[in-house]
Formats: structure tokens, sequence, C-alpha cells
């Protein structure tokens, strides 16, 4: 998990079991006095807003707000019980030290136990929906492991704990045990195989060498080759000494990993825009449909063949998926691209011709205005892509990159890029790859802003294909 994510996760869920906290002792008091108007009564004030530093501070003292893969429900209760049995005596050394004689014992006895049934029922209930989320291979993370035969625990519990949302997809390893273990489930490689090769076939969002012993020369290749493709590495280390700007310990359960991370890390940010992507990417649906559907009806009359155009791209990490634009071609198109190779006027894998005699007339307006991509907000909101990020490349040229040029593919694809913005179709290839490289070093949601103001004007001004 990212730092700024467990940061933000854990104050929200601090901040819910204090609320649920007040809650309960809300509900304590109505029980025992049949109504709320003891809430005006100052002594009662006191302890309600002590309650608020004393439940944030012991809840995080007892690690309650963060989601712990390996915690037995039986743990999780005796730590709510130390909560409150604290947090209750805490109140009653209140009561006694500043003489609140207005206080009802019977109602801090009462509260105690509503608090404790309502802390722990809703993180019974949290957990469950997210292991029911999990199981259903949602948001599902791909690992490879690095491991020996101190890591079969390691390796159990990632496999038994579903609801972290992990998948095992290799381990690499010269341990006959962890072979013999886990081999009929999980892919094993040996240790010289060369890891470029993995990560250039395979989907793989981790590297986790978790060996106990080790020294840097055995990191060094895999971390490398990691932070070449923009893949997250974590090393199991109480110290390590390759530390990094964009690394730092978080744990597995009670274990920790030295995390470096090779792609933009803000968690914040990150969510920020991916909630600015399903909601212009609505409202724009939304608002174009009846132009939208007037488009449609033009590319009908036109040519023969469909509205849509489906095709088959790479995603974030090497994740295919289909593509949507409107048709700007004749029907059939893609069989006519091996006739016009030869004419090819973009260098790289990439194939562009100025001229391209398939496209439909309707068609050429739609590429000049970029109005052909706007069904690609379809697939900003099945999550595939984003409004901003680099475009999303056909399995074909993907099979031509160098190896520098794939982590390209290490941020989601977007409907407009950095380079579509400058110059749109005017720039070299390997240009074009450092430019979305630039912007995956670089990202911030400024920058996203200020490329959609950009986009808007390279629209505007008909500068498409």
């Amino acid at each position: 998990m990212l730092r700024e994510k467990e940061k933000t996760i854990n104050n929200l869920f601090t901040s819910i079991d204090v609320f649920l906290t007040i809650v309960s002792f809300l509900i304590a008091g109505y029980i025992r006095h049949s109504n709320l108007n003891f809430v005006s009564n100052n002594e009662y004030r006191i302890l309600l807003f002590a309650i608020i530093p004393v439940w944030f501070i012991l809840v995080k003292i007892f690690r309650l707000s963060e989601f712990q893969r390996i915690k037995l429900y039986s743990s999780v209760f005796i730590d709510y019980i130390s909560v409150v049995v604290i947090g209750s005596s805490i109140l009653f050394l209140i009561i006694f030290a500043f003489k609140l004689d207005g206080i009802s014992r019977i109602a801090i006895f009462v509260f105690s136990l509503i608090d404790l049934f309502i802390l722990y029922s809703f993180k019974i209930l949290f957990n469950n929906l997210v292991k029911r989320y999990r199981s259903k291979g949602l948001n599902t993370r791909n690992m490879v492991l690095i491991a020996d035969s101190s890591s079969k625990e390691i390796i159990s519990g990632l496999i038994e704990a579903k609801e972290f949302g992990y998948k095992i997809i290799g381990i690499i390893t010269q341990s006959k045990t962890i072979e013999n273990l886990f081999g009929d489930k999980i892919k094993i490689y040996p240790e010289d195989f060369d890891i470029r090769k993995l990560l250039d076939k395979q989907t793989v969002d981790e590297l986790v060498f978790c060996k106990k012993k080790f020294d840097e020369t055995e990191i060094s290749p895999y971390y490398f080759s990691c932070k070449e493709v923009g893949v997250v590495f974590r090393i199991q280390s109480q110290f390590f000494s390759m530390l990094s700007t964009h690394g730092h310990i978080d744990y597995f359960g009670e274990i920790p990993f030295y995390t470096i991370y090779n792609t933009p890390s803000n968690y914040i940010a990150l969510h920020t825009k991916l909630i600015i992507d399903y909601v212009l990417s609505f409202i724009i649906l939304l608002l174009s449909s009846p132009f939208l559907f007037l488009i449609a009806l033009l590319i009908k009359i036109d040519s023969k063949g469909p509205v849509f155009f489906k095709q088959k791209r790479v995603g974030l990490r090497k994740r295919e998926f289909y593509v949507y634009k409107f048709r700007t071609m004749v029907k059939d198109a893609e069989k006519l691209r091996d006739e016009l190779e030869n004419k090819n006027e973009q260098e790289g894998p990439v194939f562009k011709i100025k001229n391209d005699p398939r496209i439909t007339k309707i068609g050429r307006f739609l590429r000049k205005t970029s109005i052909d991509e706007m069904p690609q907000f379809i697939n900003v909101l099945k999550g595939e892509m984003s409004i901003i990020g680099p475009r999303p490349p056909l399995p074909k040229e993907v099979e031509k990159y160098e190896r520098w040029q794939l982590r390209r593919l290490s941020m989601k694809p977007g409907i407009s890029c950095i380079w579509q913005v400058s110059g749109r179709n005017k720039i070299s290839f390997n240009d074009w790859m450092k430019l979305d490289l630039q912007y995956i070093d670089t990202w911030s949601l400024k920058l996203d802003f200020i490329l959609i103001i950009k986009t808007i004007r390279a629209v505007f001004k008909m500068s498409g294909n």
C-alpha cells in the first residue's frame, strides 16, 4: 500500500471509530435519561469533548484503524475491549478529578457495553464486505515473489488472505521446500531466470523480495528491472541501505518491507484524479448524448458498417482491453493496412499516413476535431482509461517496444496525452515516448488540468489526425 494511502485510510477509520463512540455515548445517555436533554448539561459536554482525543489516541495505539491482513477477530475483539476499558477508566478519572457529580455512573457503564458492541460490529461488517469484494477478484494486484525456505509463511498468508487483493503469479526460488509446497498452484522460476522477460511478458503489479538474508548485489538486478518498467518493488527488511526518495517501510501484517515506487504514488491525488475522471466522463457523455446520436446517424448515412470501431489496445501494465471510437474508416479497414505499410510516415512501431485512403468523409471531420475519441469516455467509466494519460498502444506496437519504452505502460492510458498537445502527430516516435515518460515522472493534478485546457484548445484548432 502507498504510505499516503495508509495514512489517509487510517485517519478515516480512526475518525469513524471516534464518531461511533460519540453515537454510543448519546445512545447510553438516552437510555439513562429517556431523552437527549442531558447534552445541554455542561458536565456531560466535558466528557463528550474528552472522548474525541482519548478514543482517537487509543484507536491509534492499538492500531485498530489499520486493515491488517493476518489478524484474528478474537484479537480485534480483545483490542477493542482494551480501548473501551482504558477509555472508560479515563472518563471515570475525569469524573472524579473534576467532581462531575451530575454524571450517571450507570450511563458510563452502559456506554462502555454499547461502544464495544458497535465498534466491533462495524469492524466485522466492514471486513466481511472487503472479503466479499476481494473474493470476486476485484482490484486484484499481481505479485511475483523472490523467496527462500523462510518465506513459506508469507506465501501461505498471501494465498489465504484473498481479502488483501493479491494474486501470486510466480515465485523465483531455489528452495525445494517452496517448490514442493506451492509448485502445484504457482509457477516456479529458477533464481537465474531473467526477471526482465517475466516483467515484459506478464502483467506484474509488484515484485516482492521476501528473503530474510540477502546482500545488495542480489537485490540490484530486481530493483533496476522494476525501475525500468515502473513496477512496485518490495523488500522484506528491518534496515536497508539502498534508500530512495520513492521508498518507505510498510507492512504485510507485522512483517516489514522496504517498498520502492517507480510511478506516481500520491494516493490522495491519484484518487482525486480517478474521481474527476468518473464525474467528468459521466457529465460529458450525458450532456453530449443528443450530439453523439447525431454523429452516429451521420456515420451510418456516410458509409456502410457499424457506428463504433472497437480495437484491442494495451493498458496499465500490459492489461489488454477494447478501446471504443466512432468509426472513421471504411469497413474492414484493418485488413487493408498491410497493403499500405510501405506508405507509413511515422517512425517506430506506430502506423500513420497523412492522407489515409481508408478514411471516410465524415471520418476526416471527426478526426480533425477529435470527436471520434469521445466514446472513450465509456472506457474511462469502465476503469480502463483516464481522461489524461499516455495513449494506449496496439499489442503489435508493444511487441516492438524497446525496454525503456515499456515504462509508459506503468500508468493508466488516457484519451489525451502530453505529446498530443505538444505537436500532435508532428513529433518523432522517440520524442513521443520521452514525453510520455516525462508525464509519468512529473505527474500532478495541476499538470492534468493544464493538459485538459490544451486539449480543448487543440480540438477547437482542429489539429487532430
